[in-house]
């Protein structure tokens, strides 16, 4: 038997030297290695473990889990079937995005110092396996949240997601695009669309292909989607509600396509990049431009 700090070692090693992408929840081949443990040993995150022994089925089950994240280049919360976001578990799967936005920061923070009030109802657009708005309804316990995705593939998983937080009461999902199978205001709409030009998405790391390239996808600027959760915005986003989008490292792109537009991009700690944020004042003040294609 070995201890679980040498299976580390030697794991880490194996994925420091293979020609892979890191982009799913680490960026380094040790932390790919500690959650590969993790999720195949369910042992707690503890530093106490690392020096406890593995039998020799949980080392052989262990180095398959790396041996094929090397061979298949599978993201490892796909190899495991779960992703943690915004401190919570989700389900993932084959061919729907993985939980990885750093809009869970700003959940953590109950969307201050940006949202007026608690919010009554929550959108999310885009919303993939559902980690967004289920995140959203755990932190705003008396919100009622909707979902909604293009993919039926998405929407299937993130009614498994639901059901596994025990919201069904509070959260609903539906299959559609944007804002088309909605009625009513929403006091905060929150979306990671696809926005990547389409060139960029197509030439993505073989990691990122287990994702749906609709996933990705925003067209010849990467700004499609994004366009239409603009316009959209004007009718759906209730008095003081706020808009919060996802753009990534396609801010400047925003800025230049809707150069009237005073978006604000809060500072991130924990890592990321291009979050905007608008109110309904200035959503409500720019209608004209937003509403543009």
């Amino acid at each position: 038997m070995t201890t679980l700090r040498t299976c580390l070692s030697v794991a880490a090693q194996q994925l420091d030297s293979a020609p892979l992408t890191f982009g799913h929840g680490t960026d380094n081949a040790w932390d790919e290695a500690v959650a590969l443990a993790l999720g195949c040993l369910d042992w707690p995150d503890d530093e106490s473990m690392l020096d406890r022994e593995l039998t020799d089925a949980q080392s052989a089950a262990f180095a398959g889990l790396v041996q094929r994240r090397i061979d298949e280049r599978i993201p490892v919360p796909m190899l495991l079937g779960y992703a943690q976001f915004a401190g919570h578990r989700f389900a993932v799967a084959p061919n729907v995005m993985i939980p990885r936005s750093p809009i869970a920061e700003l959940i953590a923070q109950s969307f201050q110092p940006w949202l007026k009030q608690e919010p009554r109802r929550v959108l999310d657009l885009c919303s993939g396996g559902g980690c967004i708005g289920i995140s959203c309804a755990l932190r705003f316990e008396s919100a009622r949240v909707d979902l909604v995705d293009l993919d039926p593939v998405a929407v299937a998983l993130s009614e498994q997601n639901i059901e596994l937080h025990e919201l069904n009461d509070r959260v609903r999902a539906f299959a559609g695009s944007l804002y088309a199978p909605l009625a009513g205001t929403y006091d905060l709409i929150v979306s990671n669309p696809p926005y990547v030009p389409s060139a960029e998405s197509q030439a993505r790391p073989q990691e990122f292909m287990h994702e749906p390239e609709l996933a990705y996808d925003g067209g010849v600027t990467g700004m499609d989607l994004v366009a239409g959760i603009f316009a959209g915005a004007t009718r759906f986003l209730a008095p003081d509600g706020l808009l919060v989008v996802e753009v990534g490292q396609w801010a400047d792109v925003v800025e230049a396509q809707w150069p009237e537009v005073p978006f604000l991009w809060p500072e991130l700690e924990l890592g990321g990049e291009g979050i905007l944020v608008l109110d309904e004042a200035l959503v409500a003040e720019h209608t004209v431009v937003l509403s543009r294609p």
